[in-house]
């Protein structure tokens, strides 16, 4: 049976959405690790601009925008219900995961070359991020998850870019007043979902054995 191509960059945030999203579908695919700066020919030709993650469809359908992927992987099959689809949150959580793409991700990339340059604006950014960090911090006051006591498309959307907004400065981090975010992110860190998405694999050649990537139930 032909799969479903699945290029990712292991770290990439964006490639760990969805690789959480296909993860939470239990669907199969054929992963393909790459590394960006040796871009295998058949993924450029897949996608000329080159970023991951792209999944080509055994129809030949490419999706290379890493919301796109994890709305086909959930719309394929969603045994959680993660796109909550009896409380028609769908709209809601996607107003919210386009919020912290467009703004939280800026403040946050800024936050981070403070950190790494040694900038005197360093707490000025943090705090830009934080504004968006409360919000969720309040969400989760009152439910386990954002949207909610069940885990839903927002929470792994978010996931890879709230860890690493707390690797940036570690000490502060854990010393900051969002026991609840905290607690939620450590949920994941500590998951074997994770432990999953994140196994390195060897990189992709054309030479390469097949790698299926799924979650066995």
């Amino acid at each position: 049976m032909t799969l479903p191509i699945l290029y990712s960059l292991r770290n990439c945030p964006y490639a760990m959405r969805a690789r959480l999203a296909i993860y939470k579908s239990t669907i199969a695919i054929e992963l393909r690790d790459v590394v960006l700066t040796d871009k295998p020919t058949a993924m450029l030709a897949a996608s000329p601009k080159g970023t991951v993650p792209i999944v080509v469809l055994p129809s030949g359908q490419v999706i290379d925008e890493s919301l796109d992927v994890m709305l086909w992987a959930l719309s394929e099959k969603d045994p959680n219900n993660l796109l909550l689809s009896t409380t028609e949150n769908l709209d809601e959580m996607l107003v919210l995961i386009n919020q912290f793409d467009q703004e939280f991700k800026q403040a946050l990339e800024q936050y981070k070359c403070a950190k790494r340059y040694h900038e005197s604006n360093l707490v000025q950014y943090r705090q830009a991020c934080e504004t968006y960090i409360q919000q969720l911090e309040k969400r989760l006051t009152t439910y386990k998850y954002f949207f909610g006591d069940q885990e839903s498309l927002a929470d792994i959307a978010l996931l890879p870019f709230i860890r690493q907004f707390a690797r940036v400065e570690r000490q502060w981090y854990l010393q900051s007043p969002y026991p609840k975010l905290k607690q939620w992110l450590n949920r994941y860190l500590q998951s074997p979902m994770f432990t999953k998405i994140m196994t390195k694999y060897p990189l992709w050649t054309e030479q390469s054995d097949q790698i299926i990537f799924t979650e066995k139930k």
